[in-house]
């Protein structure tokens, strides 16, 4: 692939592995919407639960993914288990979105310039094309 090889040159393979497991645990909306809540305070995975229309267990799982994904951190206080989000990790994600519009940027600008280059000139009439009724235009 064209944009691995782009990547590569810039995103280390232990990087790009961390990045499918953000791709992957930022899928899902609740899971989303945990980061979102979490990256402006620390809340209980209690807390979150009561949120949500699922389970304790399925929000623990949500956490767990996006855990395994670094996006966000657990500590103990108390009896509580308390989820914060990582900031680190959603700026280096917006960074790396930052070079997938680049990389495409540039493939858009050169698609452009083919474009361009393929354009007949006013002065030169449009090649004529047979629909597929057999009638010429």
């Amino acid at each position: 692939m064209v944009v691995r090889s782009a990547l590569a040159e810039s995103v280390s393979i232990a990087d790009q592995e961390r990045f499918d497991f953000v791709f992957q645990a930022l899928s899902d909306p609740t899971r989303r919407d945990i980061v979102r809540r979490v990256l402006h305070e620390a809340q209980s995975v209690s807390d979150l639960a009561r949120r949500y229309p699922m389970s304790f267990a399925a929000v623990q799982k949500h956490v767990a993914v996006l855990e395994r994904a670094s996006l966000v951190t657990k500590r103990t206080a108390g009896r509580e288990r308390m989820v914060s989000g990582r900031i680190g990790a959603v700026r280096d994600v917006a960074q790396l979105f930052d070079l997938f519009e680049t990389t495409w940027r540039g493939r858009l600008d050169r698609f452009g310039d083919v474009l361009d280059e393929v354009k007949p000139k006013s002065d030169e009439k449009p090649p004529r094309t047979t629909t597929k009724q057999g009638v010429k235009r």
